[in-house]
């Protein structure tokens, strides 16, 4: 029988937050208590430290520069709901594979892959056009705007957008004036455009003023049809941990595939009343602390539905904790253990090293753990063999099936390169020396900021990939991450004998890669990423978006 899997997926969790990864300040006995019964894995690598590419990798097991999830311009994830980039059509996620073997799938949580492209209506992003039968969640991604009182994270860029508009109506105007424009007369011209001119600033000025950009992002879907808008923070965990449930216990029978994408821990932080306060860490350790309960809860199901031994379980990050979390002096972003950096700093293992464990009673080994570099990419291969499913032949998958790994039957990963992007530049790339067992990590790129601690990016916001926020470094820095995961002690020709000849190993490795990219189109241009009107889902009249229906077409129940 095909066994089922319940994938998880924590948004902004760092591997040192948790139990098992050696945190003592926060209680995590769940997670701690999979790890227990399956396999951790400790070198389990983020294809991006950023969560629209790395989340795209995960689906597609392909880096997120071949599918354009990756950007070149400072946008590297996407903004809006309304924006027209996302995961591409012609992208098959495994959830089509499996679906094409007979699975029920579902995603309960985080999407942030993109909704429309044209229209708003032709979903073309949406997770039921990429292989789930079922979606409940969040199309986007948790921002500051979707709680009250906290300072705005899209208000600079939504300004931007009505500032674009603003000139293309302007444009239009000098064009009626200077005579450029026929088809009516040059007064009503004049009239229409003038009116359109100043109504829509007028209109954008009010509406974004007032936080209305609450009602266009902090939405909550189920399928197609907007459910809340805005989304009630103070129950989205207990709907979504309802809906996890109801999946499993409607498709118990199987073979089903589902994925609970959380949106704890990114900011802003957004508790129940039985966490707060409760653990040592404040708010931030109060929300791993909840997550690890909707972890117990989603195993504790499994369990309960006599699906243990035939589920295929798993637990990761999407990347490592956000070190320029902040409210005030307090932090509220999560902790990356020993390594450096993190959140959206390039190639720094911080940013990328996340946790990872899976279980599979009767056929993974309990209470083991696999020290050899492994990716979420590699979720891809691995449950594709689990349901029967081949790989598609047209397109390379970086991913690498697990199995054997997992079961012990190999000594080493499959993964001798890995290629670490932020957006579409090449900072960093490791290799996985397995004749001596040497952990090589050469670093092209760097980004520049001050405390290996609280983050402190050039500028502000997410630190940068290119320009002046970035340090090239010409010879690369080189570290043997097996004698210094930390990075923190750069080799050199003084000491290290073979310092020349592994930067021209892996400068080969890069070129080898190189070939194998082809061009295709940025979902996060400027262009896509921009917010449009057309495309903005909506409950109700545009621009009045409301509606709470929470309970329209749900499968719920009460858990306790």
């Amino acid at each position: 029988m095909k066994p089922n899997k319940v994938l998880m997926l924590a948004d902004d969790l760092g591997i040192g937050d948790i139990g098992c990864y050696g945190n003592n300040t926060i209680s995590t006995p769940n997670i701690d208590q999979l790890a227990k019964e399956g396999v951790k894995l400790t070198q389990h690598i983020a294809a991006a430290s950023l969560c629209t590419p790395s989340r795209a990798a995960f689906l597609t097991g392909r880096y997120p520069i071949r599918s354009g999830m990756a950007s070149s311009n400072t946008y590297r994830a996407l903004l809006w709901n309304a924006g027209s980039g996302g995961l591409p059509a012609n992208e098959t996620t495994f959830a089509q594979l499996l679906k094409q073997q007979g699975y029920t799938t579902g995603l309960v949580g985080k999407w942030h892959q993109g909704v429309n492209c044209h229209s708003v209506s032709d979903y073309c992003h949406h997770p039921l056009n990429h292989g789930f039968d079922y979606f409940y969640g969040m199309p986007f991604t948790l921002v500051n705007e979707c709680q009250d009182n906290k300072p705005s994270n899209l208000y600079r860029d939504l300004q931007d957008d009505l500032w674009f508009y603003t000139e293309l109506i302007f444009l239009a105007v000098f064009s009626v004036l200077t005579g450029k424009i026929t088809g009516l007369t040059p007064v009503r011209w004049k009239a229409t455009l003038c009116f359109a001119l100043f109504g829509f600033l007028f209109f954008a000025s009010w509406y974004s003023s007032f936080g209305f950009v609450q009602h266009w992002n902090c939405i909550m879907m189920r399928n197609y049809n907007v459910t809340e808008q805005p989304m009630k923070l103070e129950r989205t965990t207990s709907l979504m941990l309802q809906e996890a449930v109801s999946f499993i216990q409607r498709n118990k029978k199987g073979p089903f595939l589902l994925i609970v994408s959380f949106l704890h821990v990114h900011i802003p932080l957004f508790l129940t009343e039985r966490f707060l306060r409760k653990s040592k860490h404040g708010s931030y350790g109060d929300s791993v602390e909840e997550m690890d309960w909707l972890v117990g809860q989603i195993l504790d199901t499994i369990d309960k539905e006599g699906l243990r031994n035939n589920t295929f379980t798993y637990f990761a990050s999407d990347h490592g904790g956000h070190l320029e979390a902040q409210e005030g002096t307090i932090q509220q972003g999560g902790w990356n253990g020993i390594y450096k950096g993190g959140k959206g700093m390039g190639g720094w293992e911080g940013g990328i090293r996340v946790p990872g464990i899976l279980r599979w009673p009767g056929m993974l080994r309990a209470n083991s753990v696999v020290d050899e570099p492994t990716s979420l990419m590699d979720i891809y291969p691995t449950v594709a063999d689990l349901a029967g499913a081949a790989l598609p032949q047209d397109r390379i998958i970086d991913g690498k099936n697990l199995l054997p790994l997992l079961q012990h039957k190999v000594s080493h990963s499959d993964h001798e390169f890995m290629f670490h992007y932020c957006g579409s530049y090449l900072h960093a790339v490791r290799w996985h020396q397995k004749d001596n067992g040497a952990l090589w990590k050469a670093h092209y790129v760097t980004p520049i900021f001050s405390s290996e601690t609280s983050g402190a990016c050039y500028g502000k916001g997410i630190c940068p990939c290119f320009g002046e926020g970035v340090t090239h470094h010409d010879p690369p820095l080189l570290f043997d991450l097996s004698r210094d995961p930390s990075e923190v002690m750069p080799l050199s020709p003084a000491n290290e004998p073979l310092f020349h000849a592994v930067l021209e190993r892996i400068d080969k490795a890069v070129d080898e890669h190189r070939k194998t990219l082809t061009p295709v189109p940025q979902q996060m241009s400027v262009r896509n990423r921009m917010w449009k009107a057309w495309l903005q889902p909506c409950c109700g009249t545009f621009p009045f978006c409301w509606c709470d229906n929470k309970e329209d077409g749900t499968h719920t129940q009460t858990v306790n």
